[in-house]
């Protein structure tokens, strides 16, 4: 798996997972887990439009190679 630019990326694996959970998350605790993935929705956005994504920064950090 690589962190971004791939079939296998780990981004998108990452951010459907959160909203996922935090779907799930606000119809069992509290709905104030939906903030979660307005966040999400946000994130991805400004990466679709500036090419800036704040997860593949973290993923590059913690190691995770970039598919070229």
């Amino acid at each position: 798996m690589y962190a971004s630019n791939g079939k296998g990326s780990i981004i998108r694996l990452v951010s459907g997972l959160l909203v996922l959970v935090s779907v799930t998350l606000s119809q069992l605790v509290s709905s104030y887990w939906l903030i979660l993935t307005v966040l999400v929705g946000v994130f991805l956005t400004i990466s679709a439009l500036t090419g800036f994504c704040m997860g593949a920064i973290i993923f590059r950090a913690l190691g995770v190679p970039n598919k070229e």
